[in-house]
């Protein structure tokens, strides 16, 4: 939600090179994240006990999420 509103708040006076580039960036990181999500999901619903989660799609996770935080502040500033 904040990605969107910073894309809102960024887009509103006109595009601009920066504005264009980081919402691009943010779409780029939010579709990682739902990939994993997606990943995640399909794991659960393979198998009857759900596998642990793995420490690479952990950190990939929150990598994308903490990044995407990241790039919306850059729009709102």
């Amino acid at each position: 939600m904040a990605t969107v509103l910073a894309l809102k708040a960024a887009l509103h006076g006109g595009p601009t090179a920066a504005g264009v580039l980081t919402s691009a960036v943010c779409c780029a990181l939010w579709l990682g994240l739902l990939g994993v999500a997606h990943s995640r999901v399909r794991a659960l619903t393979t198998a009857p006990r759900p596998p642990v989660l793995a420490p690479r799609q952990a950190t990939a996770a929150v990598l994308c999420a903490l990044a995407l935080a990241v790039c919306a502040a850059v729009l709102v500033l």
